[in-house]
């Protein structure tokens, strides 16, 4: 437990660290056609849409979400994409010890400049990590101009707008404490 919290604080620490900016809605920004995975990885990727969708059918997730961050009507969206772990796990996060995990952190970023982190634990050892998606279609479509052509969700988050990164360019995996 203690593990979990201290995980928890540096998580904190580094979104604090971390610039962030609120997505401008009503100007969608460039998007960018790939997503890199870098940093603490043995494989460095860059991936386009259609090697998400080549992805093996079990890692191809399909959630039905509100429509909108404002919805009150109860519509549903279904997304698909691509679970950020499955993503983690091809690019082999690079592990010197057991306890090197402990100390990661994994940013997400748009073309906007707009970040959201998660921990490692979050991701590979909590039922949200089942959730964390790089999106590529959302009602059997593209995503559009306004969210993609890629995008990134935390769909167990009891609200997933702040980590909801549109236009997702990249993913660093990074060290936070030495």
């Amino acid at each position: 437990m203690q593990t979990f919290f201290r995980n928890v604080m540096m998580a904190a620490m580094l979104a604090a660290a971390v610039p962030s900016f609120a997505h401008d809605a009503a100007a969608p920004a460039p998007a960018s056609s790939s997503l890199s995975v870098t940093g603490a990885v043995e494989n460095a990727l860059t991936l386009r849409v259609d090697a998400l969708r080549q992805y093996p059918p079990q890692q191809i997730v399909t959630l039905h979400l509100p429509a909108s961050r404002n919805a009150t009507d109860g519509k549903l969206s279904e997304v698909k994409g691509v679970k950020l772990r499955d993503i983690l796990d091809q690019a082999r996060i690079v592990k010197r010890d057991h306890n090197t995990v402990k100390k990661l952190a994994i940013i997400a970023t748009a073309t906007d400049g707009y970040k959201a982190v998660f921990s490692w634990n979050e991701l590979f050892n909590s039922e949200a990590g089942d959730s964390v998606l790089v999106l590529f279609e959302r009602d059997g479509n593209p995503l559009s101009a306004e969210e993609g052509p890629l995008a990134l969700i935390s769909a167990k988050d009891q609200n997933n707008g702040p980590r909801h990164v549109k236009w997702l360019q990249s993913i660093e995996v990074r060290q936070i404490v030495e």
